[in-house]
């Protein structure tokens, strides 16, 4: 007995030890967590130029033989050397990236990427958007369309590029671009509101469940999941729906004002070939091969601001980045019909 109680003693002890070492370790993590949460992140730069120069070098440096490679690195580099003495001064382009979920929240970063441009580019400048969105929220939507805005009113060129889909809200913000690149089967357009809803009122009634809901303002109310929805609800709510597609297409019109848009505004989606056609885009062609291209003349920054999260933010993220995918995957399927068999 005397050694089960010395036993249990030594436990007990020993698991003091181990709860206190967990809550001073728990009490770090929180205050290291705060001081990173109050961080306002940072800008990561990586100069696209010596990516693309370095894909070049690894292919030569295999397929060539030792000496082919020597002597051609040594008229590359005396080339680049003189390039960079008459390059001195000349404009930038700087590459953002917008993968967009139903809540847009991408813009949480592109607007500190824009402000950070903002503060050194120069209309002889230009920004790149790689942007990839199958379109959410209204009013989240409308926030990084506006962002975008904010190059146009710098007066500094704006180049969209759409490798798979801008519609709805991700296309309210390609339209800003001085230019809208896509490629082939890229997915654009679908320029109209959606809303839906289930309604489990004959349920509930069905099952004597009563549903009150008490509301102070005619419309304050117009349709719910639980109560009944009257026709003088749905006609309200139809209204609303029918005013944000007005300012849509407005919109829209605005930027694009080559486009038809009675004609593209009715919620149908192109793929690039046809979407160039309707003036949609401005031209066939990749990022990959846009950007390529421009990096042979002038150097190409590519922009990402990095925040961390706490875990709580990243299992939130996870699961709004678990329906986006739900969603992306409709897009992708919605040409599935009409596949080479």
């Amino acid at each position: 007995m005397e050694f089960l109680a010395d036993y249990a003693s030594f436990l007990a002890k020993t698991v003091t030890v181990v709860v206190a070492i967990i809550a001073v370790l728990l009490f770090t993590a929180a205050v290291r967590g705060r001081n990173r949460r109050s961080s306002a992140g940072q800008l990561q730069v990586q100069k696209l130029n010596d990516f693309y120069r370095d894909l070049r070098l690894r292919l030569q440096q295999s397929v060539l033989g030792k000496e082919a490679f020597k002597a051609l690195r040594k008229r590359e580099t005396k080339a680049e050397k003189s390039k960079r003495k008459s390059e001195s001064g000349k404009s930038r382009v700087y590459v953002l990236d917008f993968h967009g979920d139903l809540k847009a929240t991408a813009n949480e970063h592109l607007r500190n990427e824009i402000t950070a441009v903002l503060t050194l580019a120069t209309p002889k400048d230009e920004v790149v958007v790689r942007l990839e969105s199958g379109g959410g929220l209204v009013h989240s939507y409308g926030l990084a369309a506006s962002q975008l805005a904010r190059i146009r009113q710098a007066g500094i060129p704006l180049t969209i590029c759409v490798d798979k889909v801008a519609a709805s809200g991700g296309y309210m913000m390609a339209c800003i671009g001085d230019r809208i690149l896509c490629a082939p089967f890229a997915i654009l357009g679908s320029i109209g509101v959606v809303a839906q809803l289930p309604n489990v009122h004959r349920l509930l009634k069905k099952h004597d469940v009563d549903f009150e809901v008490f509301t102070a303002g005619e419309y304050k109310r117009t349709v719910t999941v639980f109560g009944e929805n009257d026709e003088k609800g749905k006609e309200k709510f139809q209204h609303d729906l029918d005013t944000t597609h007005v300012l849509f297409k407005n919109f829209v019109a605005h930027y694009r004002p080559q486009l038809n848009i009675d004609e593209v505004a009715t919620g149908e989606v192109w793929l690039g070939q046809a979407a160039l056609g309707k003036q949609l885009v401005d031209e066939l062609r990749t990022s990959d091969e846009y950007l390529a291209e421009r990096a042979q003349v002038v150097e190409v920054f590519s922009l990402r601001f990095v925040e961390k999260k706490s875990l709580p933010e990243r299992l939130g993220m996870a699961a709004s980045l678990g329906v986006d995918r739900l969603v992306t995957t409709w897009w992708e399927r919605l040409g599935e019909s009409t596949r080479w068999r």
